[in-house]
C-alpha cells in the first residue's frame, strides 16, 4: 500500500470514530433520559455494547458502501481520503454545536462529491434497488430518507400501544419499564454498532483488495475488530451537548415515550442491516424520541430545535459533495505544482 493508500486507511479510521461520536446519544441518550443510568454509566454501556455490534457485523452493508463509487484502483485512494475528510470536517462542525447530524450522510455526499471529480459523473454508483435491497447513491440516499419515517411512526404507533396497555399501572411500573429501556438500548447500540461499523469496514476491506493486499472483498478479522472499537471507542467520548440534544431537547416523556422511542429503533436499524442498507442510525433515534413526542404531546416537543436538526440533515448530502469534491480538485492541483 503506497502513501496515499495509507492515508486514506487512516482517514477511514478516523470516520470510524467520527461515526462513533455522531452516534454517542443512540444507546446512551434514553437511559439518561429516563434517569436509569449516570452519564458515565451510559457512557460505558454505549461503549461495550457497539463494541459487541461491530465484533459480530456481517459484512451486507460493507458491500452496499463499495457500490457508492466506480474508480480505478490507483484512483479509489484519493477518492476515500477526500470522502472521510469530508465527513469529519462536517460532521464535527456539527457536533460542536450540539446539532446530531449523520456522519453516514456525510460520507455518501463526499464519496458522491470525490468519485465525481476523479472520474466524472460515471465514476458515481447511482444505483437504485435490487428487489428490496438498496444499492448505490440512489438506493443508500431513499433508505436513509424512508428510515427515519419509518422509525418515527414505529416509535408513534408503539406509544400509543403502550399508553393504552398501561394506561392504569405505569406508575407501579415505573421500575421494570427502566429495566426494559437498559434491554432495548442495548439492542440500539448492537444495531448501530454493526450497521455503521460496517462502513468503514467496507471502506478499509477496498482500499486493501485495491493495494492488492486481499484478493477478494473479505472482510478481514483484523479489520472487523479494528473498526469495531474505534467506532465504540467514539461513542464513549461523545460529547455531553450532542447527548444532551436528543435526551431532553426533542422531547422528555417518561420512561415509557424512552422504551418506545428505542424498541422501534432498534427494529428500524436491524431491519436496515437485513436488508444491507447503510441507514443513518443518529437519524432513526432522533426521529423515534420525535415520533413519541408527537404521538403523545405535540405541543411538547421542542419544534424549533426539530427544525433546525431537519435543515442539517438536508444541507449534509449537497455541503459534503461539495467539500469532497474541492478536496479532490485541491489533491489534484497540488500535484500540479509540485
Amino acid at each position: 500500500m503506497n502513501v496515499l493508500g495509507v492515508a486514506a486507511f487512516a482517514a477511514v479510521v478516523g470516520f470510524a470514530f467520527m461515526l462513533g461520536v455522531s452516534d454517542a446519544p443512540n444507546a446512551s441518550a434514553s437511559l439518561i433520559a429516563a434517569r436509569a443510568a449516570s452519564y458515565r454509566s451510559a457512557m460505558a454501556f454505549s461503549f461495550a455494547t457497539h463494541a459487541v455490534g461491530g465484533l459480530i457485523a456481517g459484512q451486507a452493508v460493507a458491500l452496499t458502501i463499495t457500490s457508492l463509487v466506480h474508480l480505478p484502483t490507483d484512483r479509489l485512494p484519493g477518492a476515500y481520503l477526500a470522502a472521510s475528510v469530508a465527513s469529519l470536517s462536517f460532521t464535527l462542525a456539527a457536533t460542536r454545536r450540539g446539532i446530531p447530524v449523520s456522519a453516514s450522510i456525510a460520507l455518501v455526499g463526499g464519496l458522491a462529491g470525490a468519485a465525481a471529480v476523479e472520474g466524472g459523473w460515471g465514476a458515481v454508483g447511482w444505483g437504485g434497488f435490487h428487489g428490496v435491497r438498496p444499492f448505490g447513491v440512489i438506493g443508500t440516499l431513499v433508505a436513509i430518507v424512508l428510515s427515519p419515517l419509518l422509525g418515527g411512526l414505529v416509535a408513534a404507533a408503539t406509544r400509543l400501544g403502550l399508553g393504552r396497555l398501561l394506561r392504569r399501572g405505569a406508575r407501579p411500573l415505573e421500575r421494570p419499564l427502566r429495566g426494559a429501556i437498559w434491554l432495548t438500548a442495548g439492542l440500539v447500540g448492537m444495531a448501530d454498532g454493526s450497521n455503521d461499523g460496517q462502513k468503514a469496514m467496507g471502506l478499509a476491506t477496498a482500499l486493501l483488495v485495491a493495494a492488492g493486499t486481499l484478493r477478494s472483498f473479505e472482510v478481514p478479522l483484523w479489520v472487523t475488530a479494528l473498526m469495531a472499537v474505534v467506532l465504540a471507542s467514539g461513542t464513549a467520548a461523545g460529547g455531553r451537548r450532542i447527548v444532551r440534544t436528543v435526551s431532553s431537547r426533542f422531547y422528555r416523556g417518561g420512561p415509557l415515550a424512552d422504551l418506545a422511542a428505542q424498541g422501534a429503533s432498534a427494529a428500524t436499524i436491524l431491519g436496515a442491516g437485513w436488508l444491507g442498507a447503510p441507514v443513518s442510525t443518529s437519524t432513526i433515534v432522533a426521529s423515534g424520541m420525535i415520533g413519541v413526542g408527537a404521538a403523545r404531546r405535540r405541543r411538547h416537543v421542542h419544534w424549533p430545535t426539530v427544525r433546525t436538526v431537519v435543515v442539517a440533515w438536508a444541507i449534509t448530502v449537497p455541503a459534503s459533495a461539495l467539500l469532497g469534491a474541492g478536496l479532490v480538485g485541491f489533491g489534484r492541483l497540488f500535484e500540479v505544482v509540485w
